[in-house]
């Protein structure tokens, strides 16, 4: 019962904190103050939710019936009680990081930055916690339209042109694409209610499966299936904290688990294994997961490097989840949160190197390392996280997505999985290593000239270093994660 009554509070309370941000506009400190106490408010709410749902309960409460047959409701299971917790976690360490960026980058309009990230993290906690279809799509569109802002938050023409690209490729996917699905998956099934084992068996024809399923894909542009990629690099222009989160956890996450939530409770497993309706999707991703990487082996812009290589990791998310099989899809639920991890403490190195040392090329980072040892030890380890190498938590989910693909037959996408992991090191290895050779004239110890540590402000370097850690702890806890959400896969 507290659970039920928890669900709306976990949508108020960032809505209710965003308005008190924007009244603490004039006092800086309580602005931040404001935003860390909503943002462990929150995640504190989640957790009440989180434990009767590991104990298997579901909680469901009806926000609001729109019209008949057609409500908003909150329903909890494993996937968005998971998603919900790493969300509202990392906003608060996220939280920390933007005081640190925020003001040592001296950014302007900061009050309407931590205002909208607050709207953006209400949006997600729609998105992870909807019990239907309806519900979801709705928070959906909001969360792209109160992320805008923070893509645009520097007002440059170039910012300006992302927006743009940013907006239009997200709704022109949603709108023309993903709502011609839940329209035709409405008149066909009659609900939309996410229900164990699908909707659409024994309703839909083969070839009606293989067309709905072609919709959902490609219209949830927030899980960057090519070509619908290019808002996100284009997303790259907004500040650092924006690109950690939103980007690395809340927007791009928030796609990858839509693509879940439709193939377990839309459609079912049984239904796509026995049409084989999704197979030809794997291959897509397979290709997007080449295609990205090798992309981001050309990109010497640390940012841009970094967005091609989410755009390669949300498609083994993808890829697991077409495989219609329960390890596929358990593989790519987890990396649901490895992923996070991984991908966001590399973009706080990112935005760290950016404010101790205003280098965003990698040619420039030669011995950047000797006065950033922390952040580029984070680096690092985030790397090792992304690739899928022990002992860091990303080895556990890469391994389940391809002996999901093993266990298919799927010899060709093991193969996309092992190559792409190679390529992973080629384009992240190389920036670490880079940090810590010399420079090769002024800089290096060699010359004569003096260094000395100059990181970035330490409300930067803590979150990033936690992350890094974060990273490796998730390593040796992957069984109980597997254990939360086995049930998704059709286990008990």
């Amino acid at each position: 019962m507290i659970a039920e009554t928890t669900l709306p509070l976990t949508l108020a309370v960032p809505i209710v904190g965003s308005l008190l941000i924007w009244l603490a506009k004039s006092r800086p400190n309580l602005r931040e103050g404001v935003t860390l106490v909503t943002a462990l408010i929150l995640f504190g709410l989640v957790l009440t939710i989180l434990v009767p749902v590991i104990d298997g309960a579901r909680p469901s409460v009806k926000l609001v019936e729109i019209y008949p047959g057609f409500d908003l409701t909150f329903t909890v299971e494993p996937l968005g009680a998971s998603f919900a917790t790493i969300a509202s976690f990392l906003w608060i360490i996220t939280s920390l990081y933007s005081i640190g960026y925020m003001r040592g980058h001296h950014e302007a309009y900061q009050t309407r930055f931590y205002a909208f990230f607050a709207l953006a993290l209400a949006s997600t906690m729609g998105i992870a916690l909807a019990g239907n279809m309806l519900t979801l799509f709705i928070f959906y569109e909001a969360l792209s339209i109160s992320t805008y802002p923070l893509v645009t938050h520097s007002g440059t023409p170039e910012a300006k042109r992302a927006g743009r690209v940013y907006l239009g490729i997200l709704l022109g996917t949603s709108i023309g694409l993903q709502l011609l699905a839940v329209g035709i998956t409405w008149v066909t099934a009659g609900t939309l209610d996410f229900t164990e084992g699908g909707i659409l068996s024994g309703k839909a024809s083969d070839g009606l499966v293989v067309l709905l399923m072609a919709l959902y894909l490609f219209g949830i542009g927030k899980a960057a299936v090519m070509p619908f990629h290019r808002w996100l690099p284009a997303a790259m222009v907004a500040p650092t904290p924006v690109s950690a989160l939103l980007h690395a956890v809340a927007v791009v996450k928030a796609g990858v688990f839509t693509v879940l939530k439709v193939v377990i409770y839309i459609f079912g497993l049984d239904l796509l294994t026995t049409t084989g309706a999704s197979l030809w999707l794997a291959y897509v991703a397979g290709a997007t997961i080449i295609i990205a990487s090798l992309v981001a082996m050309t990109k010497d812009n640390l940012k841009a490097r970094l967005a091609y290589s989410t755009v390669s990791q949300l498609s083994y998310i993808v890829l697991g989840a077409m495989l219609a099989t329960s390890t596929g899809v358990l593989g790519g639920a987890m990396h649901i949160a490895m992923h996070a991890f991984g991908k966001i403490t590399l973009f706080f190195c990112a935005g760290a190197i950016l404010v101790a040392a205003h280098k965003t090329e990698i040619s420039e980072m030669h011995g950047l390392g000797r006065k950033m040892p922390f952040t580029f030890a984070a680096f690092f380890l985030g790397s090792l996280s992304i690739i899928g190498l022990p002992p860091m938590g990303g080895a556990w989910s890469k391994w389940e997505i391809a002996l999901g693909a093993a266990e298919s037959g799927q010899a060709i996408l093991v193969g996309v999985l092992m190559v792409s992991s190679l390529l992973n090191v080629a384009y992240l290895i190389p920036v670490a290593v880079r940090g810590f050779l010399p420079a090769g004239g002024a800089g290096n110890p060699d010359s004569g000239e003096r260094w000395e540590i100059r990181e970035a402000p330490l409300f930067c370097v803590v979150p990033l270093c936690f992350t890094a850690v974060a990273s490796l702890v998730l390593f040796f806890y992957a069984d109980d994660l597997y254990a939360f959400l086995q049930p998704i896969g059709g286990g008990g």
